[in-house]
């Protein structure tokens, strides 16, 4: 089991939940990384996932390069795509849409990263990535030409996600999208938790304290903010150490 998930199931296993801060290089001022990774510093933060929908080639790898001058958090690429692919950080979630069915982004895409990532120095993380119905379109669903499963069709959610975990993926992600009106309910969450014996990441949507805490309670392990911040940097406040 390697070191950063073998740290993220630990967790899981000892109650401790975790946060990772998820910065989009094509929404993000380079020239900000100093003041704002210091807050993510300064924060509750375990974790930097470092990723978008469409992102220009090579801004993930120059983003990236230059949040490690400035922390000792782990670094995770949350890649829409090969081109997102950098060793400059610690890993990689090697993410499969399971919620829909395009086959690029089921097993494609993943090919054609095989020889990239072959050459790249970083920990490979098998996850199922599970997009639910926020409230908007997102860009996932523009990109991918795939839908979002219904907030309503709860047991068709559970039962994607373990098919996930059965296909042997390691963290099971849900996603309400970037930018979502509307978190997903502590009902999806829990009753998803309540099947899985792996991690469970929750991400889209959560923008205070309150919503947080919500996620943490209906169980998940893991809470991925990133809007919350692009648009107000001082949530932050409500999450020092």
């Amino acid at each position: 089991m390697t070191k950063i998930y073998k740290d993220i199931f630990e967790a899981r296993n000892n109650g401790n939940k975790l946060l990772a801060v998820l910065i989009d290089p094509d929404k993000f001022s380079i020239k900000n990384t100093s003041a704002f990774i210091k807050k993510v510093n300064n924060s509750k933060a375990t974790h930097i996932f470092v990723g978008g929908s469409a992102v220009d080639e090579d801004a993930t790898y120059i983003l990236v390069k230059e949040i490690k001058a400035y922390t000792f958090l782990p670094i995770v690429l949350f890649p829409g795509d090969v081109s997102q692919i950098t060793s400059e950080a610690d890993a990689l979630l090697f993410l499969s849409l399971i919620s829909g069915r395009n086959p690029d982004y089921l097993i494609g895409k993943h090919v054609k990263s095989v020889s990239v990532l072959k050459q790249a120095d970083l920990e490979i993380i098998s996850t199922g990535y599970i997009l639910i119905e926020g409230g908007t379109v997102t860009a996932t669903s523009q990109v991918t030409k795939t839908e979002p499963l219904s907030r309503k069709g709860i047991q068709i959610i559970i039962d994607t996600a373990k098919a996930g975990e059965f296909l042997g993926l390691k963290l099971m992600y849900l996603e309400a999208g970037s930018g979502a009106k509307i978190p997903l309910s502590q009902e999806i969450i829990k009753s998803v938790k309540d099947e899985l014996t792996i991690p469970l990441i929750v991400g889209g949507g959560i923008r205070n304290k309150q919503q947080l805490d919500s996620a943490y309670n209906a169980g998940a392990d893991l809470v991925v903010i990133g809007t919350a911040f692009e648009e107000d940097e001082s949530f932050f406040n409500e999450l020092k150490k």
